[in-house]
């Protein structure tokens, strides 16, 4: 018997939720074509063999829920993730995406230097063209359907706007996306009432796509917005899929308890919701957030013009800190001083910063501070938010239908991706899940927290030739170290790659071997109801 691939001595865990038995995987022409115990296969040859003993063989992990949309196109290795084990990314999540950007949407990447794609099918080749080391497919974002068609105004659209909407949506999911997701906090997305989401949600029904959702209050109000989710799912006849997962604010922890029962009465009364989580307790988004909506209408060049004004200024702040009163405390673990600037262009000296810190040394007001930040910034300043606690999250981990996700894009320590201080899920989420929930916690089992990385993802997008370490599946295959596997990224030095993950292999090519890249571009863009 010879092969392309063999991989000797490991515990294969199968990705369905067993646990690990002793065997050798074979890979042939790209799929996994045997899993036999060790003695089966030993007189076996092939042009690549992997000695996993005394490690864990897994499928490759499914990040179903990144950022990645142009970063992968600046730089195709996709380091930060494969080197964590990650095989497949899912982008376009929280309303955001880069295709189809029309209009307002593809007029205002174009001048902030952003490139954008005119349809789904055009931004697919664009990728096919480029190389990339993992996979990846990806939801279609409300917020760009919407800026491509009403613009950043807050209004409801009119009926022929949602019928462009309709007809955009319907054009990239038969290109094949898998879904519509939103990003009820930002803008456009935010702007859209119920009804309008559930329209667009009857399309994706169409398609047995899904409704992925960065809900619309993570917080105070976070059972309204899970609840308002549901009930698109119920109207519009789709499976719900929660973005990230948490509550945030100490007022409002322990509420993922009262969350998860109102999402198990959803699905014991047919409605098919599930959600994913990052394991940290600070989130990342940009400083806007802070900001009420209406700050946000017309777009970048128009909030810019209200930053600029002290009246208005000074009436967002009001705003502000009337829905968050701990940001008027000055004061360690408090408001401001949980805010971490990851990325400042107007002003370097700011990353890696907490505002509460920066505002004190400079004796300035915070609000203040991050209204000048924004100003100089294009509008744009992601910032890391220390806002939800430990308990919470290994409550809303140990969730049966809780999937991982990181809520990151593929960056790398060197080049263009390499600025700034990104929070560290870019580069450890899947490594901290199996090094610290699961080896030192105990949170987890390791076969339930590989199931929530592989199988389920897979099985929640329809990826039936994924996920799972079984003959006839494409050869996505992760070896890592369970003594030695952890993050290493840090909020103040998040560059640094994850440790005790061996091997990777993507459509049954070897992209990380030995703890080094190959090199290799195996990767494939996945479309709904093609797994190719």
């Amino acid at each position: 018997m010879t092969f392309d691939v063999l991989i000797q001595g490991g515990a294969v865990f199968d990705g369905a939720g067993s646990p690990g038995v002793s065997a050798d995987v074979a890979i042939q022409d790209g799929r996994i074509v045997a899993v036999e115990r060790s003695d089966a296969l030993k007189v076996a040859q092939a042009a690549v063999t992997i000695d996993a003993t005394g490690k864990y063989v897994s499928p490759g992990f499914i990040d179903i829920h990144t950022h990645s949309d142009r970063s992968i196109l600046v730089n195709g290795r996709m380091e930060s993730k494969v080197r964590q084990g990650v095989t497949t990314e899912v982008g376009g999540n929280c309303g955001s995406g880069v295709a189809p950007a029309l209009g307002k949407a593809a007029a205002l990447d174009a001048a902030l230097e952003n490139r954008t794609w005119p349809t789904m099918a055009a931004y697919f080749e664009a990728i096919e063209a480029s190389g990339i080391s993992g996979n990846y497919c990806t939801w279609v974002g409300h917020g760009t359907l919407r800026a491509s068609t009403v613009g950043y105004e807050m209004r409801p659209p009119s009926e022929d706007e949602l019928a462009q909407m309709q007809r955009l949506l319907h054009e990239s999911l038969e290109a094949g996306a898998f879904g519509i997701s939103t990003g009820l906090i930002y803008a456009p997305s935010g702007f859209a009432e119920t009804g309008e989401l559930m329209a667009l949600a009857t399309v994706a029904r169409e398609y047995g796509a899904l409704y992925a959702s960065h809900i619309r209050n993570e917080s105070t109000k976070l059972l309204d917005a899970v609840g308002e989710a549901i009930e698109i799912g119920r109207g519009g006849g789709v499976p719900v899929q929660i973005a990230h997962h948490k509550a945030s604010g100490r007022n409002s922890w322990g509420k993922v308890n009262d969350s998860i029962a109102l999402m198990d009465g959803a699905r014991s009364a047919g409605i098919d919701v599930a959600c994913d989580q990052y394991p940290y307790i600070a989130s990342s988004t940009g400083i806007t957030s802070v900001l009420p909506k209406w700050a946000l209408e017309g777009g970048r060049e128009a909030m810019a013009a209200r930053l600029r004004s002290p009246q208005e200024r000074a009436t967002m702040k009001a705003e502000m800190l009337a829905s968050r009163p701990d940001y008027a405390q000055l004061e360690e673990g408090k408001g401001w001083f949980n805010v971490l600037v990851a990325r400042c262009r107007g002003d370097r000296s700011l990353e890696g910063r907490r505002l509460g810190e920066v505002a004190v040394e400079r004796g300035v007001d915070p609000f203040d501070l991050a209204c000048d930040a924004l100003l100089t910034s294009n509008g744009h300043v992601p910032c890391v938010f220390f806002s939800m606690c430990e308990e919470d999250v290994r409550t809303v981990m140990q969730w049966r239908h809780t999937m991982i996700g990181s809520d990151a894009s593929s960056v790398a320590p060197y080049g263009a991706l390499g600025e700034g201080k990104p929070h560290p899920r870019a580069y450890g989420t899947y490594a901290r899940v199996l090094g610290r929930y699961v080896r030192e916690q105990g949170v987890l089992t390791w076969e339930g927290a590989l199931h929530k990385m592989t199988g389920q993802p897979a099985a929640r997008l329809g990826l039936k030739e994924r996920g799972l370490l079984r003959p006839g599946q494409w050869a996505d295959v992760v070896v890592f170290d369970p003594v030695l596997v952890q993050d290493e990224a840090t909020y103040v030095d998040p560059h640094r790659y994850a440790s005790g993950i061996d091997h990777v292999l993507v459509n049954g090519v070897p992209v990380i071997g030995g703890g080094d890249h190959s090199g290799a571009l195996p990767g494939r863009v996945l479309r709904r109801g093609v797994d190719s």
